[in-house]
């Protein structure tokens, strides 16, 4: 009998860890959390600082590009010293700052598009991963997975990080056409 019962109480606890945690999510936060995706996204297309830059909780959150292995190989397979890439796997130099002014010097249309949003939060914290295409006019530049931590504050949703894989395109860019005057 104490062989049933321990194999009883070992399924049932197994089963517990089995189970999904899944935090309580409030509608209005995730709708809240929404709107943050969509400012961000608008924010690009506008190339409007001030409003992008009001999505961070500082200048100084973990922002960091993770480059994929097959872009890798493929951006560094015609350098001369291959014990030298000029791509590296990892982009962790960048901040909200330099990549939205970076954005706004660009005369290029940019639009960063995000498909599969998934929201994770208990009220206080969230997580957000989504698929993302990143397009410089009707080029895409590169896409991948994209996360973000988020607190909610007194002035509401901040992200406080920021990471990222990029798979780069393949085909070149290309070539604005110059205009005559």
């Amino acid at each position: 009998m104490y062989k049933n019962y321990a194999a009883a109480l070992m399924c049932s606890a197994l089963a517990t860890f089995a189970l999904p945690l899944h935090a309580s999510q409030d509608p209005a936060d995730r709708a809240r959390i929404e709107q943050v995706v969509e400012t961000f996204r608008v924010s690009l297309i506008k190339k409007d600082t001030a409003t992008f830059m009001k999505l961070f909780y500082s200048e100084t959150i973990p922002w960091i590009g993770v480059t994929t292995d097959k872009s890798l190989t493929r951006e560094n397979a015609n350098k001369p010293d291959p014990k030298m890439p000029d791509q590296k796997k990892l982009y962790a130099s960048g901040n909200p700052r330099k990549f939205i002014e970076g954005i706004a010097k660009n005369p290029a249309p940019i639009e960063e598009t995000f498909q599969n949003l998934r929201i994770d939060s208990d009220g206080d914290v969230a997580q957000v991963w989504f698929d993302y295409s990143f397009n410089e006019g009707s080029y895409k530049q590169n896409w991948g997975k994209e996360s973000w931590h988020m607190v909610r504050t007194d002035a509401g949703w901040k992200i406080s990080s920021v990471i990222w894989s990029m798979e780069f395109n393949p085909e070149p860019q290309p070539k604005l056409e110059k205009k005559k005057s």
